[in-house]
């Protein structure tokens, strides 16, 4: 078997008040949060890029005060991804990365394009979005996670065109969003969405010890027969894996103030 991914676990954010009560020591500063919480993590999804531009100098700070081997996802501009003809998006694409993301540097992870519930697919118009997507950015590499929340996207023309540009198709561990698994690029991108707050972990133990199995599966170039998928799966895929992948899990909204004890968890099984 060759060898398999890497496989990271995190939060979305690290500025969080319940999180001073639950993970931050009692004592820490504010501004040391995310040195702390990137040191009990491997990754963060950077959410705020979502709602409004940062600078080149804020991604700077955040890239110096995380360890050597840390990463970030970053959930790409609103402005790009929430309107009716996706095809027009490509200055907002551009100003998105001429804001200063790649000052990450060997730190940026995935790319998040989220798009509104209430949009539906046009496999056309999704395309034509996707051909406008950059394959590097500051000469280096960018990975492209496509998280769609409306119903109409669960057919498997998404995972045609998905794959066709390589880019992956986020998993959601929801009720409230389609869910399914497709891998289409040579990462996974998992949005874990059901934490509880009864849970110290977020999630009971059993459910980590499946998303740990799950996880190991896709690294190692596999897929989960136990997911939703929304074309048919390759004939044997949990026992003959393909090339290796890297993995991608957020704990993200539920019971988020569960979030870092979740991640923590898996990591832990992994």
């Amino acid at each position: 078997m060759a060898e398999a991914g890497r496989i990271r676990a995190g939060m979305g954010g690290w500025n969080y008040a319940p999180w001073r009560n639950n993970f931050y020591p009692a004592d820490l500063a504010q501004k040391r949060e995310l040195a702390f919480a990137s040191r009990q993590v491997s990754t963060i999804e950077i959410n705020a890029t979502y709602y409004r531009t940062q600078s080149a100098a804020s991604f700077a700070r955040w890239r110096d005060e995380t360890p050597d081997d840390f990463v970030f996802s970053v959930k790409a501009s609103r402005y790009a991804t929430n309107r009716s003809v996706l095809a027009e998006a490509g200055p907002s694409i551009e100003h998105f990365f001429a804001s200063g993301v790649t000052a990450l540097g060997a730190k940026l992870g995935p790319i998040v394009w989220q798009f509104a519930p209430t949009k539906r697919f046009d496999a056309d118009d999704f395309g034509r979005f996707l051909a406008l997507l950059p394959a590097e950015a500051g000469g280096r590499r960018v990975r492209h996670a496509l998280d769609v929340r409306h119903p109409s996207f669960a057919v498997p023309e998404l995972a045609a065109l998905a794959r066709s540009h390589g880019a992956a198709i986020v998993f959601s561990d929801s009720d409230d969003y389609p869910s399914f698994a497709a891998a289409t690029a040579d990462f996974v991108y998992a949005r874990l969405m059901r934490t509880v707050p009864h849970e110290p972990a977020g999630y009971p133990p059993a459910a980590l010890d499946q998303w740990a199995d799950r996880a190991r599966l896709w690294a190692q170039g596999g897929e989960p027969a136990d997911l939703p998928r929304i074309e048919p799966a390759p004939s044997g895929s949990s026992r003959h894996p393909s090339s290796p992948r890297d993995v991608f899990a957020y704990f993200i909204s539920g019971a988020k103030e569960r979030a870092p004890a979740a991640a923590c968890a898996l990591i832990s099984r992994l």
